[in-house]
């Protein structure tokens, strides 16, 4: 029998879904058709957390789940004890071909179990904290007459055991070894704004004030190359303090079809440099994932334009998508049927009952069969496509419906509600499945002398 769900994860699901956006949490409560992934998924996640490095893709038209699975997929991890971080790849955001820029935007995403991005602070904290247990448990530090370490010596005995944790990292990247030694320093003498700046500086972040490097010895900016070192460097802190691995999610690769074509050569390779670097083990604990549609997996615009790229992700999908391995670089997502939308339909009609302050009325008012009946409303709408229509449903379905049969007493949903889908609630594709109805309606109503 599952287990019952806390009124806050009920909340934080319900309320995403009301505002048409993926939840950053809880998808396992409402997930349909990723059982056939969770024991190849679960036993790359072991892999991870036992010291190896995994890559896949994930690809899918616009409303199959792409973004879904990315966020079900870090759910996992975290609860496994993994760190976190979803990336939207940007022409001028985060440009994939400026890997320091890529690693910035990480950090400033990084999320774990217990801490909410950024977790940074948190996770440098916890491991420092983690460092001083184990210098205090080989002993070597002695007691003063009130029972408290000797604080030099446990300083002392710290900086030693991070130079040999870090030592791997100093050797190609020493700044992010420079830095965290120049934090540490900071915080024991009090001076804060030193502190802070070279936090952000482990952070990627650039214009970080010349005197705080300088008091941690380094100097510059960090580069596309210096990016690879950090991102080792944050493995090696996220596994001493309790984080065996870290999941990336690049989030929306597919745009790199619309920017320059040297532009697209650049990220492309960096694409390429970031799966053969975790072919060559440089990244114990990684989990890179990427999420795009079929056009970029499989047009000349896409990763077809780099041929190394190309073959690192070459998949057959000539067969039927049931037979897909889900141990493939590349992961098939077919989208949204009506049975499975009315499936997911029906579980949120079901979390959302679970708190509501009037199940009985939801029960009778919001059944299966009215819940297929909207997911064929909102599917018609959309020109027939119900890959394109599960935010929009659900959004429908929630704030439309749900609310009102909880908190309006006398509102019966079949009496009541017209759907309407409004060019403003809608987002480009949307509208672009919504006119091909009305396309197709004003074809029906001319008349054709035969």
């Amino acid at each position: 029998m599952a287990a019952p769900v806390s009124a806050a994860r009920r909340r934080e699901v319900v309320d995403a879904l009301r505002r048409g956006t993926v939840p950053q949490a809880g998808l396992d409560l409402f997930a349909v058709g990723l059982g056939r992934f969770e024991t190849a998924i679960d036993d790359e996640l072991s892999s991870v957390i036992s010291g190896g490095a995994v890559f896949k893709a994930i690809r899918g038209e616009y409303g199959s789940g792409k973004t879904f699975f990315a966020r079900w997929l870090a759910e996992r991890a975290k609860r496994r004890g993994m760190a976190a971080a979803e990336i939207q790849i940007s022409e001028t955001e985060t440009p994939l071909h400026r890997l320091e820029t890529v690693y910035r935007r990480l950090v400033e995403r990084l999320t774990t179990a217990s801490y909410q991005p950024s977790a940074l602070r948190d996770v440098v904290e916890a491991w420092f904290f983690t460092l001083e247990e184990e210098v205090l448990a080989a002993g070597t530090v002695s007691l003063g007459p009130d029972g408290q370490p000797d604080l030099d010596v446990l300083a002392a005995g710290v900086d030693e055991l991070m130079e040999r944790r870090l030592a791997d990292v100093a050797r190609t990247t020493p700044a992010f070894a420079a830095a965290l030694r120049g934090y540490r320093r900071a915080r024991l003498a009090d001076d804060h704004a030193t502190a802070e700046a070279l936090l952000a500086w482990v952070g990627g972040q650039p214009n970080v004030a010349a005197s705080a490097k300088r008091a941690a010895g380094i100097r510059g900016d960090l580069d596309h190359f210096g990016a690879l070192g950090f991102l080792q460097g944050l493995l090696t802190v996220l596994r001493d303090c309790g984080h065996p691995g870290l999941l990336v999610v690049l989030d929306e690769i597919e745009t790199l079809q619309r920017v320059r074509s040297d532009v697209r050569e650049k990220a492309l390779n960096a694409l390429r440099q970031l799966i053969d670097e975790i072919d060559t083990g440089r990244f114990p604990g990684l989990f890179l994932v990427i999420t795009g549609t079929p056009a970029f997996f499989d047009g000349q615009q896409g990763a077809q334009r780099l041929p190394p790229l190309a073959q690192r992700l070459a998949t057959d999908f000539s067969t039927d998508p049931r037979f897909d391995s889900p141990r493939a670089v590349q992961l098939r997502l077919s989208g949204f049927d009506l049975p499975k939308l009315v499936e997911l339909g029906t579980s949120v009609r079901d979390l959302f009952r679970s708190g509501a302050r009037h199940p009985d009325r939801m029960t009778a008012l919001v059944d299966d069969a009215y819940v297929t009946d909207l997911a064929k409303a909102v599917t018609g709408g959309l020109g027939g496509q119900a890959g394109v229509a599960p935010r929009v449903f659900l959004r429908k379905l929630v704030a439309d419906v749900l609310d009102r049969v909880d908190y309006v007493e006398d509102f019966d949903p079949r009496r009541d509600y017209h759907l309407t889908l409004a060019t403003s609630e809608l987002s480009e594709v949307e509208r672009n499945a919504a006119a091909s109805t009305v396309r197709a309606a004003s074809a029906d109503e001319v008349e054709l002398d035969l």
